[in-house]
């Protein structure tokens, strides 16, 4: 039976979100990747030691399958931490999850399988592998907030036409939709506060660095976004509903925005930060992002802890420098975005 996940007395929930750990222990890539594994444990314990969290979110690339030679046992390895600890815990998918030969509704069915896996199984008729909702109750029995999980794929499935990243397809967002609406019938007809999980960053997390203010590191040249907007972001806007997505994928990233009243967050990279499109660098510690969301109230807290224990709760405030225009031209005002 899956634990039902409920606030504390105090009206709190606590969620640590782990990115881009790509576990690979079985594969003798390179003399660091055994290293790289117990560190990278290591650290997952540390920080649930000190946070205690009350749910865990893998967010994608929970393994790099295609430098595994048994993708399954380096999931295994990867989520042993959580059931370990005794922590509820769910996994979205990212695009090193499927480079291998276990496809991605293997991986999905693989965590339904753990005891402390809060995760359910795929909505008939959708496309990808890892949509569900999962709920957190109040202390009066009653449902106050959901917690949107989203496969948002691998690449494009249209390469010939359109390069790059997957995006989340239509019947995704008309299931988000549906959820959305069914929870609000529950709750006299207002948006249950919620928050959204999925691996790739959407377009709009460009946007929001370049024309309002951000805090923290965007390292990478770019979000690595989809080239196609699906319009994932603009149905949330309509609904009301989720207060924050978080994302992996960009391991030199770690910024939030706020674009039309949803914070856009990046996690910490929890194996390494040290490439950068495709250069190596020393940018800053590994890590995991805190979530901590309060009862009746349409708003959360966040911050990084850091592999040495270290919280950083006030991230670098970046101001808007408007997006460069192809070849050199200059930088379109935010005003006229």
């Amino acid at each position: 039976m899956k634990k039902r996940l409920k606030f504390r007395d105090d009206g709190t929930f606590i969620i640590v979100q782990f990115s881009d750990v790509e576990f690979a222990d079985q594969f003798d890539y390179d003399t660091e990747t055994p290293k790289y594994d117990s560190e990278t444990r290591a650290l997952m314990e540390r920080i649930i030691e000190a946070e205690k969290p009350d749910l865990i979110v893998f967010a994608g690339d929970v393994i790099a399958s295609n430098r595994a030679k048994d993708p399954i046992h380096s999931f295994r390895q990867a989520v042993d931490v959580a059931e370990q600890s005794h922590i509820p815990w769910a996994a979205v998918f990212g695009n090193h999850d499927s480079e291998g030969d276990v496809p991605r509704n293997m991986m999905h069915e693989l965590q339904l399988q753990h005891d402390y896996c809060v995760a359910e199984p795929d909505p008939e008729g959708i496309s990808g592998s890892g949509n569900f909702v999962v709920t957190v109750s109040g202390n009066s029995e009653n449902t106050a907030a959901a917690l949107y999980f989203m496969d948002s794929g691998d690449y494009s499935p249209i390469s010939d036409r359109v390069s790059g990243y997957d995006w989340i397809h239509r019947d995704r967002i008309e299931w988000y939709v549906g959820k959305s609406l069914e929870l609000r019938r529950h709750n006299e007809n207002q948006p249950l506060p919620a928050l959204a999980f999925f691996h790739i960053p959407l377009p709009e997390y460009n946007d929001v660095w370049d024309f309002h203010i951000c805090y923290g590191h965007r390292y990478e040249d770019c979000c690595s976004s989809p080239r196609i907007n699906s319009g994932l972001f603009a149905a949330m806007v309509e609904l009301g509903d989720v207060m924050g997505t978080f994302v992996g994928h960009d391991h030199g990233n770690d910024f939030w925005g706020t674009l039309h009243g949803i914070r856009l967050c990046y996690g910490r990279s929890t194996r390494y930060v040290s490439y950068v499109d495709g250069v190596r660098h020393d940018l800053m510690p590994t890590g995991a992002r805190v979530i901590r969301l309060k009862e009746g109230t349409r708003q959360f807290d966040t911050w990084i802890r850091e592999k040495d224990g270290t919280v950083v709760a006030e991230q670098l405030e970046h101001q808007p420098e408007g997006r460069k225009v192809p070849n050199g031209i200059g930088k379109k005002d935010a005003s006229t975005a």
